[in-house]
């Protein structure tokens, strides 16, 4: 079949990802993304504080199931997101070479790690708690037991630049942990990460889990920042003074606040990432039982 001279293109409309589902912002405003040769891309949606409450409401309800799943559990829906992004890859690699200026083999590249992170922390899941916990030496007959548990509620703001490697380097390992997760994302190049969603959308990832936003990053971090229902927060997408007014925001009710470091990855997102992300966002459980003691089944602990 011949293809018609006449056809008109469908652009894609790209949408917020709350909830598990595809909303546009509630206050219907839309920002123009260019390339960078300032070549019209999208209308990508501008989210508000509405937006960015009703995240923190996806991200709290999903998380007693998200956290209290099996760590093999999570690492099976790990490795699940990085299947569908494999299969979409040439949709990735079009978008991110138009976002990030990347000539096509570069832009694959960065695909190719971005699969490879989610993999690389999937296979974390159900050995951290070995790395972060254990048997602590006390003097008596107690067992005394550390376990790490997720802090809860994340905001991540992603990279400004590198931004879709940059996004799952700083989104895998919050989740991979049990946490919830409200991302901000790039205000430059949002559209990777939009389409993101789809491909969490379609991982077996519960709703929630992951809630995307888009627009100004200052003018959704800041009611984020000082959210009451908001645990963490990751200022890697965050410039020194926008970092330090969150910082302020973020102490009113004692959130755990990662702040980027030069070490680990950050600021050049290729290298090995190590553990340091994977335990930004945990908390320690210390359990102390006495020995000698007889369970249910008459077995001593």
């Amino acid at each position: 079949m011949s293809e018609r001279s006449d056809r008109l293109s469908v652009f894609k409309t790209y949408k917020l990802y709350v909830g598990g589902k595809f909303p546009r912002s509630e206050s219907g405003r839309v920002y123009e993304v260019t390339d960078s040769k300032g070549k019209w891309l999208a209308n990508a949606p501008q989210s508000s504080r509405k937006d960015a409450r009703d995240a923190v409401v996806a991200a709290r309800k999903a998380f007693g199931g998200w956290s209290g799943a099996t760590a093999y559990n999570r690492g099976q829906i790990l490795y699940r997101i990085a299947e569908m992004l494999e299969g979409r890859r040439d949709q990735f690699v079009r978008e991110v070479a138009e976002a990030e200026g990347l000539s096509k083999s570069k832009a694959a590249a960065v695909v190719d790690a971005a699969v490879d992170r989610w993999v690389w922390y999937a296979g974390w899941t159900d050995k951290i708690a070995q790395i972060v916990g254990g048997a602590n030496p006390v003097a008596g007959p107690f067992f005394n037991l550390s376990t790490p548990e997720p802090t809860g509620v994340v905001t991540v703001l992603a990279p400004q630049e590198s931004s879709f490697l940059g996004l799952v380097s700083v989104l895998a390992p919050v989740i991979a942990a049990g946490n919830t997760a409200v991302v901000v994302a790039s205000a430059e190049s949002p559209l990777p990460a939009l389409s993101l969603g789809e491909v969490l959308a379609t991982s077996d990832l519960p709703g929630g889990v992951v809630n995307i936003l888009s627009g100004r990053t200052a003018e959704i971090a800041a009611p984020l920042a000082s959210h009451q229902d908001v645990n963490g927060i990751d200022l890697t997408g965050a410039d020194a003074e926008l970092a330090k007014e969150l910082e302020i925001a973020a102490a009113d009710n004692l959130k755990r606040v990662s702040r980027p470091q030069a070490v680990d990855g950050d600021g050049d997102w290729s290298t090995d990432p190590g553990t340091r992300r994977l335990t930004a966002f945990l908390e320690t459980k210390t359990v102390w039982h006495p020995t000698g003691a007889l369970g249910a089944s008459g077995s001593s602990y």
